[in-house]
């Protein structure tokens, strides 16, 4: 058995500091508890056996802390935690029953955890704070400024309902992009086997049509660009063939490894800030992309900030939250200057025009919301309207995508069929001329 000192609080709210012996932590907590008193720190003193208190004093390994959760998972939780506070149970005892009807897995073991610390002497937004791949630092403020308000269960809805709308607006620009990547992906394949199978298949043909003959200039840069790919070497001066099979290693290696190779690229780049913006500047450049980004960013970080100060966290609190959460650093840039004005003095409005990030109806409406002192509600208003402007533009963006996969396939598709027609035509022509 184990000697714990503990501070806790009587009925009277008079800070007590004892010791108590007891096999756990967990036990201590208890026996004061039926005390009469609230504890607030308990730790393993002198007094026990030496190696039960040094077992006792080493922090148990956590298994599964450290895992994610998915953000409908999170989201679900922090609806159902914010019901169970409005219906007024205590947390603790709303964390265990969460706890207990949530399916195995990290998240399971990660409210487990929460609760044993709350049950420690932490509060919710510090025991939290301590499993960040499952609860980011958004939720993290806003759930510590609902304690602090004394309104948590309002707090945690709020939370849910903008992870719920934040997961809307990523599944609706990820569904615009899945036709044309699918389509775009098995368009590929067909013409590489095209190039791998049918086009080779005609060389020998073609070649006896003419009689030895020079071919046209399309077919001999169709054909040539099909030999690289189905034989050629991968680099120069290089022969490689599949083990086994002894099918050789041409130039299909590299188209099919280039896509791969470039989201490789760009996942190394963005490791390093200075990646980052130069690839998220290019990216709010790209013609229609470009627009989206920014509407997607604007409705991102206005969204976030205007529910952060709603929620009652100081403003300059709010911005250093939303400048780490912001997903772009072009944006990310952007609210650290408004920040650092803000900190000096200045008002939200004047930094963010200077900026010329954002349009100029979003500053203004900034600056009505500092004047009327409802900028949480003004940011808001932003959020929802570029909400429906990225709506609009995912529509057209589709549109304009449609008609352009026609073209550019089309054309892939007609060069090759007059690569092979061609030296008929040139037969056709010459017998026609004789």
């Amino acid at each position: 058995m184990s000697v714990f000192q503990y501070t806790a609080l009587d009925a009277q709210g008079v800070e007590i500091k004892d010791e108590i012996e007891a096999l756990s932590q967990k036990e201590a907590i208890s026996k004061i508890r039926n005390m009469g008193y609230f504890p607030t720190k308990v730790t393993v003193g002198g007094g026990g056996k030496k190696a039960g208190a040094k077992a006792a004093a080493k922090p148990a390994k956590r298994r599964g802390a450290g895992g994610r959760a998915k953000v409908k998972v999170v989201t679900q939780f922090a609806r159902q935690l914010s019901t169970l506070q409005d219906a007024g149970l205590p947390i603790l005892r709303s964390l265990r029953i969460l706890e207990e009807q949530q399916k195995s897995g990290a998240f399971k073991r990660i409210i487990g955890y929460v609760a044993d610390d709350i049950e420690g002497g932490s509060t919710l937004s510090e025991a939290m704070g301590k499993y960040t791949r499952a609860f980011d630092r958004l939720m993290v403020s806003m759930v510590a400024a609902g304690e602090t308000g004394g309104v948590l269960d309002l707090i945690l809805s709020r939370v849910a309902d903008f992870m719920e709308k934040a997961q809307k607006l990523k599944a609706r620009v990820k569904g615009a992009m899945i036709y044309p990547i699918v389509v775009l992906t098995a368009a590929f394949l067909i013409l590489l086997g095209l190039m791998l199978f049918v086009v080779p298949s005609f060389e020998e043909a073609l070649t006896e049509m003419t009689d030895g003959g020079e071919l046209p200039r399309i077919t001999q840069i169709v054909l040539a660009v099909s030999g690289w790919i189905a034989m050629g070497p991968v680099l120069p001066g290089m022969d490689l063939r599949i083990p086994y099979l002894g099918w050789p290693v041409g130039g299909w290696l590299v188209m099919l490894g280039l896509p791969f190779a470039i989201i490789f690229l760009l996942k190394f780049i963005r490791r390093f800030r200075p990646g980052r913006v130069v690839l998220d500047t290019i990216k709010l450049k790209i013609p229609i992309i470009g627009q989206l980004t920014n509407k997607v960013s604007v409705t991102r970080w206005t969204r976030t900030l205007g529910t952060l100060i709603s929620a009652g966290v100081p403003i300059l609190d709010a911005i250093s939250v939303t400048r780490d959460t912001a997903g772009n650093e072009v944006f990310a840039n952007m609210l650290g200057r408004v920040h650092n004005s803000i900190k000096q003095g200045d008002t939200f409005a004047s930094p963010l025009k200077q900026s010329k990030t954002v349009d100029l109806i979003v500053c203004n409406m900034v600056a009505v919301g500092e004047e009327t002192g409802d900028l949480d509600k003004m940011l808001l208003k932003v959020a929802d309207n570029f909400d429906e402007q990225v709506d609009v533009l995912v529509g057209s963006l589709m549109s304009m995508l449609e008609p352009v996969m026609i073209v550019v396939l089309g054309s892939m598709v007609m060069t090759i069929v007059l690569a092979i027609f061609a030296p008929m035509i040139q037969i056709i022509t010459n017998l026609s001329a004789g």
